[in-house]
């Protein structure tokens, strides 16, 4: 039944699978620190679908009980969502936490003490990987943040091709301006648009990105939201890759058994 609320976009994909081409997909909601009946709701959709998710997590006043709501679930990846998603930019300028208003010596120190909250309470699910607040970033900090231990970078929109370990979404659930959720006639305007964009050559296999936002949904896009991820169920030209691999990162959990297995390695010699 989803599918016949995303008509332009069904067209695409059944031209995708008549050219034999496969598309990849992937999500991200923002916003998290705690658990909530929103976030609750978020991951029921999630298992339900067994599509991956990525959850961006504002590291300051983060809650041990995030944790515990996330146990056991393989598939929820967690991405540094900024510090405390403060807006540091002058008046009259576009919401930045992480623009170049600020001395990028302070910018890193938060960067840092964001990285080691989350991979203290997500060791086994904390992808290296940065998310600015509102997508914004400032070229200063962006430059410096692998040097930080933190090589991802997601932001939003169309991103430049051979960037490595860069993800960006491509299509926000939400209606900013009118603060509501998109409806499924906008949604599929934008993803027949994304699609197009990569059965002709653009986009250099960049996967095409959901950024959903728990906190704000109205019913518009928590229905929207479950109408899209019934529709883009996997399938021949249509794939959800674990978030890991998408980014091409391990998982901090993971780096730090490699360290720890090389070290053994150096003691035995």
């Amino acid at each position: 039944m989803s599918a016949a609320l995303f008509p332009l976009s069904r067209e695409r994909l059944e031209a995708a699978r008549a050219l034999g081409r496969t598309l990849a997909f992937w999500w991200r909601d923002d916003d998290a620190r705690r658990p909530t009946a929103p976030l609750t709701r978020l991951l029921a959709l999630h298992r339900v679908t067994g599509v991956p998710l990525a959850l961006a997590v504002i590291p300051a006043g983060v809650e041990a009980e995030l944790a515990e709501a996330l146990s056991g679930d393989d598939a929820v990846a967690v991405l540094l969502h900024g510090w405390r998603h403060a807006n540091h930019a002058p008046e009259g300028q576009k919401r930045a936490e992480f623009g170049d208003h600020r001395p990028i010596g302070m910018m890193l120190d938060e960067v840092t003490s964001g990285r080691a909250a989350l991979a203290g309470l997500f060791p086994d699910r904390f992808l290296p990987a940065f998310v600015p607040p509102w997508n914004r970033i400032g070229e200063g900090v962006r430059a410096r943040l692998a040097g930080a231990g933190l090589p991802g970078l997601s932001t939003f929109g169309r991103a430049a091709p051979a960037e490595p370990h860069r993800l960006n979404t491509h299509l926000d659930l939400m209606n900013w301006r009118e603060a509501r959720g998109l409806t499924p006639a906008e949604a599929d305007r934008l993803l027949a648009a994304e699609i197009d964009h990569r059965l002709n050559g653009g986009g250099a296999g960049e996967p095409i990105g959901l950024l959903s936002h728990h906190l704000q949904h109205d019913e518009a896009a928590w229905t929207l939201l479950g109408a899209l991820l019934d529709f883009l169920a996997p399938r021949s030209e249509l794939v959800w890759p674990p978030v890991p691999a998408l980014f091409d990162l391990p998982l901090i959990g993971e780096l730090g058994r490699a360290d720890a297995r090389a070290d053994q390695s150096e003691n035995k010699c």
